[in-house]
């Protein structure tokens, strides 16, 4: 890790351009919107970039950040198909070294006209044991109204983030809020106002490709977010307000909604995808495409693999959740059976199990005026019902397989806590004890604390919550959480941490065991 660090130092300089964008046309194609790096694996890692009309990418790699000895790969043809956004593939990467690339954008009529370079860096997944691994994960950015306020310095949490040097970022969901308008300014409890930068596309709920697009643009005008980008690579996933608040498939807007013109969520859902994946490097999604999948697995070396779930695409309709037969659940029976399966072949010493909701947080959806479920728990803490059932065959799977190491993370609630699962405590028994831990958000309304689904025995052993809702980040209550995996002795320590990384809570897990 010191070696990395040392590393990292000198490259500042090279994304130091990236922190105050021009956005302005010249003569030559401009990447001012950052460079991103994504699923990274042992040899390889996707970079993305986006350009400000039709270019060729070019991606120059190096062992060094003078990039004395370069190799270049050519990348795609990028143009408005994809919003001027491209990905392209490295391959054949040395393990566990830094990497440090450029992304050249060409004019495709002529090649010698080319943009400054975007530079940015990422280490690859080491093989070696005794390298440890540290990551970061939160989620929920830009929600409830509240956007890029300079006067506060931005999206200043991902600095932070930064600080810590990780491996990688976990993005746990809500990339975007898609039905969150952003207004020029927003009362704060005393009086004064909170000034948001906006833009055209924000200044409605997102309907078309073109304001589904537009949303994750907002994101990238924060000078933060576009230097942690470029210097964290990431693995995301998505949730609910990538689309609409609480959606499920097959889902129709009720024609009292006059915000939406298109009232088919397929629909809505079809673009916002086609979106996330042109704007964030996923392996299992190709920019321009209209169909591809979020969840997967991704193999950090011996300590590590993580297990993307998607809680969104394939679950069934929001209901009280009280139903004793429920196959397809908040997972669908495919996505749970690829889960059950990857479990059981994981050799990692931890298997961190990234969920974009939580297990046992009740979250109520009152968007169709009824009491009905948005997550997995219902409130009723005897036998599993409903979306608990397929989270009670999971857990019962991993006890008789005897698979070590899991660990939940999740964000999705707007407030930070640790929550320990004992089958002591449960009306559910037949599972080992796992822990919970939920994050979030970065630059959202915060939110207080929901109840406790009594069916898996959670006990809340840490909670930072406010006590009134949508609380502002002028308020406070902005967290994200830090996995650090100790390569010598396998242990792994979660601190949970708020807006400029103060720790919250402290836990350490010790390796090799079913349940703890």
């Amino acid at each position: 890790m010191a070696h990395r660090r040392s590393l990292l130092k000198g490259s500042l300089a090279l994304s130091a351009g990236l922190a105050l964008p021009a956005f302005t046309r010249s003569g030559r194609p401009s990447a001012e919107w950052g460079v991103q790096a994504g699923d990274v694996t042992r040899d390889s890692a996707l970079v993305w970039v986006r350009s400000d009309r039709p270019a060729r990418m070019i991606l120059e790699t190096s062992a060094t950040e003078s990039f004395r000895n370069v190799r270049q790969v050519r990348g795609p043809l990028i143009g408005p198909g994809t919003d001027f956004t491209g990905t392209a593939r490295l391959r054949g990467l040395p393990s566990g070294e830094q990497v440090h690339y450029r992304v050249l954008l060409a004019d495709p009529d002529d090649p010698r006209r080319t943009s400054a370079p975007a530079a940015g860096t990422f280490r690859t997944v080491p093989d070696r044991r005794r390298d440890g691994v540290r990551f970061v994960w939160s989620g929920d950015l830009a929600g409830q109204g509240w956007g890029i306020n300079p006067a506060f310095g931005g999206y200043r949490i991902f600095g932070a983030m930064e600080r810590l040097d990780p491996d990688f970022f976990l993005f746990s969901g809500d990339t975007i809020y898609a039905d969150g308008p952003i207004a020029a300014t927003a009362e704060l409890p005393d009086g004064s106002l909170w000034r948001n930068v906006t833009t055209e596309e924000k200044s409605k709920v997102a309907e078309t490709l073109a304001e589904f697009r537009g949303n994750f643009r907002y994101n990238l005008l924060d000078e933060h977010l576009r230097r942690f980008n470029a210097r964290v690579p990431s693995i995301v996933q998505w949730d609910d307000h990538e689309v609409r608040n609480n959606w499920y498939p097959g889902q129709r807007i009720a024609d009292t909604d006059t915000r939406y013109t298109e009232k088919d969520v397929d629909v809505l859902a079809a673009r916002a995808l086609r979106a996330f994946g042109e704007y964030h490097p996923v392996s299992t999604l190709r920019p321009g495409a209209r169909e591809g999948r979020v969840h997967r697995v991704l193999r950090r070396g011996p300590l590590l693999d993580v297990f993307v779930l998607d809680m969104r695409t394939y679950r069934n309709a929001n209901s009280p959740g009280d139903q004793a037969v429920d196959p397809q659940g908040i997972l669908g029976r495919e996505q749970l059976d690829w889960l059950k399966r990857e479990l059981a072949r994981s050799r990692a010493v931890w298997k961190v199990i990234a969920a974009d909701m939580p297990v046992g947080l009740v979250v109520p959806d009152t968007t169709e005026g009824r009491p009905h479920v948005e997550a997995v728990a219902q409130g009723d803490p005897g036998a599993p019902l409903g979306r608990e059932l397929q989270i009670a065959e999971l857990l019962r799977f991993v006890k008789h397989r005897r698979i070590t190491g899991t660990v939940w993370l999740t964000t999705d609630v707007h407030h930070t806590s640790a929550q320990h699962y004992r089958p002591e405590r449960a009306a559910f028994g037949d599972f080992e004890p796992f822990w919970e831990f939920v994050s979030g958000p970065l630059n959202a309304g915060a939110f207080p604390a929901t109840e406790l689904d009594g069916t898996f025995g959670p006990e809340r052993v840490f909670l930072k919550a406010p006590s009134t809702a949508n609380v502002s980040p002028a308020g406070g209550y902005q967290f994200f959480g830090e996995v650090d995996i100790d390569g010598g002795s396998g242990e792994l320590t979660v601190r949970l941490r708020e807006m400029e990384g103060t720790v919250l809570f402290r836990k350490t897990l010790q390796p090799g065991l079913v349940g703890q």
